[in-house]
Order: C-alpha cells, then structure tokens, then sequence
C-alpha cells in the first residue's frame, strides 16, 4: 500500500494518492454506495481494505474512479488545494475535505498519530503509522453514521491556488463550478477531526462535516466545534488561517436513486485481472 521508502518528492505524491484513493474508497464501501463488485481487497495490518476499481457493470463506481484519476492529475501539479466529496439529499448530508498543501522550504515535520507530535526528521515508518492511524479513525467515524437517504447526489469538488493554476486548468472530467458558494445543510452541522499525515513535501488532512443528529457514538476528541447551517467553501477549514487565492472551483456530481447506486448485484470473476484505484495510473 506505501512505498518502502518516502524520501522524495515522487514518493511522497504516491503516498498522498494512494491515501487519497484508499479514503474515497471507505467512504463509498461502508456507506454502501456501490456493490462488491466494484471493490478489490488489500490488507493494512489485520484491517481489511476494500478499494474502488474499474467496475464496468457499475457505471456510478466507475464514475468515482475517473473523478478521483483526474484529481490525481491536480496533485501532480501541485493546482489542488482542496478535494470536496459531497453527498446531497437536496441539501448537503455529509461532507468529506481533504486539504492538501505542498512545501517548498526546508521541511517541518507535523505528523499527529494517536495524539503524538513527530517532528524534525520523521522517519517512513512515522509517516506509515499516521497513515495507518487516520485510515483507522476514518472507519471508525464510518461506522458510527446513521444511514444515507435513499436518494442521494453525489458531487466532487476541487479548490485550486490560483497563484499557480493556469486560468483554463481543469482536470480530466471536471468543468468550472458555477454554483452557490455555500453549502447548506438541513439540521446542525458539526466538523470531525479525523487526522492529517505530512511528509517532507505534502500535507494531507481530512475533515467530516454531518449533521448532529446523524452521529452515533463518535470519540469525543474528533469533533471540532459545531458549525452554521450554512459553510462556504472559503470557511471550510475553519481552525487555520486561510489560504490565499484558492477560490477557483470545479466540480462533477452524480445523481443516484438507490437501485442506480448500487448497480446489478453480480460478483467478480476471481480470474480477473484487478485493477485497482490505488494503482495511481494516470
């Protein structure tokens, strides 16, 4: 699941991608978005991963792959500085922000794993168990939501620095987002401290926002603080000072009664070749 080593730059965007790709992937499975068959498996330790393929039978799953493909394509180049996975029923149901941030001076080290500060020179195996420790508290939250309406839009969003993004930059299949800035939900939403992992070139954190009365028992160290009904995309991030220029916004959404989501309930053949998301192809 991680290279061996994280020492350069190229290294460490795979790290970034495959944590990326594997998030998205517990998000859709444990919410039940998509069927088996459109899921491969890897082992992180004795925690079992299902991860997003391209599932030809599941147009939905294979929509996803291509979004987060061409999300990839943004990391790459540093454009990214925001990915949004929204989940809609009309108003937004649940949230998921992943912050990226690229460093282009001498590295300071801001790994938190299980409430433990590692800086200055952290080692892979650092970097590794954060990985590990967010992945975790990402299932855990994902087992103590209440379950999605039946009818649900799925949207992706992407915020880039615009000091760095060409004007006309949009990934593979995204277009320009001309929609409200705000995102408007029906009962109180609350923010969900999940973790962030950093190495000497990227920092990824992931944040949840849900309604409160969705929440099961959730570890009290998680929640943030409560939120407005209504969260703009400039507000997202709302415990560090803003970045500058990151407005620009695309997005796609997919639009799903719950037979579409879950597509035709056929499994796999095992003969076929898995071509996971984690891969990182462009």
């Amino acid at each position: 699941l991680f290279p061996t080593e994280i020492a350069t730059e190229q290294q460490s965007v795979v790290l970034v991608k495959r944590l990326l790709a594997i998030s998205v992937s517990c998000i859709t499975y444990m919410r039940g978005l998509f069927p088996e068959s459109s899921y491969g498996t890897r082992y992180l330790d004795d925690l079992c991963l299902k991860i997003l393929r391209e599932d030809k039978s599941c147009l939905g799953s294979l929509q996803i792959v291509k979004w987060i493909q061409g999300c990839f394509d943004a990391l790459e180049k540093q454009y990214v500085s925001f990915f949004m996975f929204l989940m809609e029923f009309p108003t937004v149901t649940e949230l998921y922000q992943f912050k990226f941030k690229y460093k282009k001076e001498v590295p300071q080290m801001d790994i938190i794993s299980n409430q433990t500060n590692f800086v200055n020179g952290a080692s892979s195996e650092d970097m590794k168990q954060a990985s590990r420790h967010l992945i975790r508290k990402l299932y855990l939250l994902m087992q103590n939501l209440g379950p999605l309406p039946n009818d649900i839009t799925l949207t992706m969003k992407l915020l880039y620095y615009n000091d760095v993004t060409p004007e006309d930059y949009q990934p593979p299949g995204f277009k320009e987002d001309g929609s409200p800035g705000d995102l408007l939900f029906d009962g109180d939403p609350v923010n969900l401290r999940v973790g962030s992992v950093s190495t000497d070139f990227h920092l990824m954190k992931v944040r949840v926002t849900t309604e409160k009365k969705r929440m099961k028992m959730v570890e009290s160290n998680l929640i943030q603080q409560n939120g407005p009904t209504e969260i703009s995309h400039q507000g997202l991030d709302c415990d560090e000072e803003e970045e500058e220029g990151s407005t620009k916004i695309s997005c796609l959404n997919l639009a799903f009664s719950q037979e579409e989501v879950t597509g035709p309930k056929k499994r796999r053949k095992v003969s076929e070749p898995e071509k996971l998301l984690l891969e990182g192809r462009k």
